[in-house]
């Protein structure tokens, strides 16, 4: 039953993303994104292992990442916000996407416009497949405190010089949040505009493992995006 959903929804949205690329044939959502660049830091474990190796173990990577509005709205609107990263797994690499939800435990389901990332909670919505079970991320903005737009143009000018420090969490879908590191990001003046496209399907976590309905809702709609404009 689940895979049944799962594999009409992720059918709808192909349809919704194949319309929209004819208006937008490059990126049919988040159309436009700001670069960043900058540290993960993994921190030693305060808790339960996650049974995702790559959370359980310290360390710090370097990351490319992506700041973006998902329907590319006028600023002055509230939009989902979804920030895109990329870490270095072995020879290749992994993606990770979150997304403005909130942080309760139904909230973390629910995708939330934001203008001001400072007060925005991003999520990874969909669980990645541990060792121990389904495992949530989390990420939420430390520094600074406020006044931090989402809207491209103006997020540039706010962070010049600055640095965007988050706090990042994992949980089960149902459970409590539980400290995982830091994530610290400024811009990338060699890619004002990423042309980089980020799968965490493709891409998933080291030692983590996604699950058959994500990928069935997820995948389609993800290699429609891809597909060039004819």
């Amino acid at each position: 039953m689940r895979h049944t959903a799962s594999t009409l929804a992720g059918g709808g949205l192909q349809q919704v993303i194949r319309a929209l690329k004819t208006v937008r044939p490059v990126r049919p959502v988040h159309p436009h994104g700001v670069a960043l660049a900058g540290s993960l830091e993994r921190l030693p474990a305060q808790g339960p292992d996650s049974g995702i190796a790559w959370l359980d173990t310290p360390g710090t990577d370097r990351v490319q990442a992506r700041l973006s509005r998902a329907a590319g709205l006028p600023p002055a609107l509230p939009d989902v916000l979804g920030l895109a990263l990329r870490v270095p797994a072995g020879s290749g690499w992994s993606d990770l996407l979150l997304a403005s939800t909130g942080l309760s435990r139904p909230g973390r389901f629910v995708l939330l416009p934001h203008q001001d990332l400072s007060s925005a909670a991003l999520t990874t919505m969909m669980p990645y497949r541990g060792s121990r079970g389904p495992v949530l991320l989390a990420a939420r903005t430390v520094e600074p405190a406020g006044g931090l737009p989402s809207a491209p143009k103006a997020f540039r000018r706010a962070l010049a010089g600055r640095s965007w420090t988050l706090a990042l969490y994992y949980g089960r879908p149902w459970g409590k949040w539980q400290r995982f590191g830091t994530l610290r990001l400024g811009l990338d003046p060699l890619q004002p505009e990423p042309g980089i496209r980020f799968d965490p399907v493709l891409h998933p976590l080291p030692g983590a493992g996604t699950y058959e309905w994500t990928r069935r809702l997820r995948e389609p709609g993800y290699a429609q995006a891809r597909r060039p404009r004819p």
